[in-house]
């Protein structure tokens, strides 16, 4: 026999081969996943992913980071087998009643479509790189970054080599030996960001700010007041957001939210991308769209779609039976209402969601002695008390983050006998379960500590010119200081969830240590008021219980009606118990006038209890 036919009488693999083949499956999965959450980012088309995967995984191996995300990809690898065996289980049912459900599901969601609204995602170019490049022209066609073990953001040079936001430093510097890491400078950023805040507000007064570089508009009331086109008025404020400000913006103008988001990566930098108001249009947009492209679905997600054949949101249909039973409820109407487009359309300030949370942590080098961690706890504690103070708020629940030397995380929560904002009680009520924590961990290192509290309970003042029909009067938040050093989060809880950087970092790295704020750029922050930019006169509604005009806001216009018809319902309450004393009186007669005269002379109509005590007043 040739050599040439040996390949087709190969002997079977081995035991051994057999694993060597698996472990070499399980860590192309491991390699993807450590291409990191930003592996959407724009400027990243004409990457390699493979070769940046690959530098990523021999530099990252052996690190304690490898040896977690490693777990977490077996983890999720097992997790993924469970999926597809149940699948294989559900195929072999009869799921006549499932996809039922799915398709009324379907039709309700499709009842919901908003189709009359234009909704505008505006997304600055690398923002905190630009702002960079203002004051160092010299970098534009240089490779750089800002941030300091973990890169915040790059140049679009940059990420031509495969380096961005999210990923360390070390990592980055392998990817391009010649990029340039820039020092954080948040009051830059934050001044930048007021400039292009103000320009938006000329356009949606109530535009929602989703982070410090990006915000949602709804400019259907400006096209209707102007008589322009969606697309010219973006246009006309991208150029003049680059003529005052000096930086670039993206933008995606659609029917809802989640599709401006998505369109306005399309064309970044620098560009727009408007989707039609067309059913048959955002259809076919989301039939060939990666899910991966879908702010809500992260890696994990997106593996776990992939084994089921999911890999575009136009299979979402055809997978429709099987969704509720593999992936859950909650996550069968997210899916179906990917399919579909559709999304929020109601754009507000940030600061008028209800907030679920206040929370702050922070990484650092690995810490492992008991004293320290008490001064970074307290520490923590009172930042802590500072944001809630700012919120104006209390909290029911205090949870304790902690991650490990080893990247895993662990939390844990307390229920206070009170509602507590205080450092000194946000510090009591954590350190026993830090304490507890170094109980069960003998040695335990920390890389990272925070603090949050949840189930909120307003410590704001009762505005008592509300209940008397007057407007409120305006209150002014006062901006974050951000005095304390190192680098932090602070959990919002509003608008929609966006994907967390994860750290990457070797254990002898200084993440963060060239921050000089704790703030990262998603606090929530008011929008301009009406002194700070000429805006049109204000929209005032009557109330048609008091018939004063009120501010055009559908939540506050809804309390201020609660108080007009509480008023009113205290006022017919007294007057119908006037009405009826007075006719009680009246079928009474005389004899109940002289019994009210004899009462008055003290002339007690029963005998005094000898009993009863003598009350004195005065």
């Amino acid at each position: 026999m040739t050599s040439e036919t040996r390949p087709y009488n190969k002997e079977p693999p081995t035991e051994v081969e057999e694993q060597s083949g698996k472990a070499v499956t399980d860590h192309a999965s491991l390699k993807y996943s450590l291409l990191g959450p930003s592996l959407t980012k724009a400027g990243q088309d004409s990457v390699d992913q493979s070769k940046v995967s690959e530098i990523i995984y021999n530099a990252s191996k052996g690190s304690k980071f490898f040896n977690h995300e490693e777990a977490r990809d077996k983890f999720l690898t097992a997790k993924i087998e469970a999926i597809l065996a149940k699948k294989r289980q559900l195929e072999s049912l009869d799921l006549t009643r499932e996809l039922r459900a799915a398709d009324n599901l379907l039709a309700h969601l499709e009842a919901s479509r908003d189709l009359s609204q234009h909704i505008v995602h505006i997304d600055c170019d690398a923002f905190y790189a630009a702002v960079e490049q203002l004051d160092q022209p010299a970098l534009k066609d240089v490779p750089f970054a800002v941030g300091g073990g973990v890169l915040t953001t790059c140049n679009y040079v940059a990420r031509k080599f495969g380096c961005r936001s999210g990923m360390a430093s070390f990592v980055a510097k392998k990817l391009c030996p010649d990029l340039v890491i820039i020092p954080l400078n948040f009051d830059k950023y934050n001044a930048k960001a007021v400039e292009v805040r103000e320009i938006l507000a000329d356009y949606d007064p109530r535009f929602e700010s989703a982070s410090i570089d990006e915000a949602y508009l709804n400019i259907t009331d400006y096209c209707l007041r102007h008589e322009m086109d969606p697309a010219k008025v973006i246009s006309q404020m991208r150029s003049e957001i680059h003529e005052k400000t000096h930086v670039t913006v993206s933008a995606g103008i659609a029917a809802n939210a989640r599709l401006a988001k998505i369109c306005s990566n399309m064309n970044k930098p620098n560009g727009q991308y408007v989707l039609p108001r067309d059913r048959t249009a955002i259809m076919n947009f989301m039939r060939d769209l990666p899910c991966r492209k879908v702010n809500g679905i992260g890696r994990v997600l997106e593996r776990e779609l992939g084994s089921v054949g999911i890999k575009t949101c136009g299979d979402i249909y055809a997978q429709r039976q099987y969704l509720d039973r593999l992936f859950g409820q909650k996550t069968c109407e997210f899916l179906l209402r990917c399919y579909l487009g559709l999304g929020r359309t109601n754009i507000q300030p940030a600061e008028e969601y209800e907030r679920k949370s206040v929370g702050t942590e922070s990484t650092f080098r690995e810490m492992d002695d008991p004293g320290q961690l008490r001064e970074k706890l307290r520490r923590t504690a009172e930042e802590l008390e500072a944001d809630m103070k700012r919120a104006e708020c209390k909290g029911r629940t205090l949870c304790l983050k902690v991650k490990l030397h080893t990247f895993e995380v662990l939390t844990r929560q307390v229920v206070p006998p009170k509602a507590v904002y205080l450092a000194d009680d946000l510090y009591k009520y954590s350190l026993p379960m830090l304490a507890k924590l170094e109980q069960e961990i003998p040695g335990i290192k920390l890389r990272l500590m925070g603090l949050r509290c949840t189930h909120l309970v307003s410590t704001k003042r009762p505005d008592a010119r509300a209940f008397f029909g007057l407007r409120p009067q305006r209150s002014v938040s006062a901006e974050p200081t951000g005095e304390d050093g190192g680098e932090s989060e602070r959990l919002s809880g509003v608008g929609e969830k966006e994907e967390q950087y994860q750290e990457r970092v070797e254990s002898g790295g200084e993440p963060g240590s060239a921050s000089l704020h704790r703030r990262h750029g998603k606090e929530i922050t008011s929008n301009p008021t009406k002194e700070q930019f000429p805006a049109v006169e204000e929209e005032l509604w009557d109330c048609p219980v008091c018939t004063r005009p009120q501010p055009a806001n559908e939540r506050q216009f809804n309390v201020h009606i609660d108080l007009c018809l509480s008023r009113q319902a205290i006022r017919d309450t007294v007057q119908q118990e006037a009405v009826t004393q007075q006719q009680h009186r009246a079928e009474r007669g005389t004899p109940g006038v002289q019994k009210a005269k004899n009462k008055k002379r003290g002339r007690p109509l029963t005998p005094a209890d000898p009993r009863q005590k003598k009350l004195c007043f005065g």
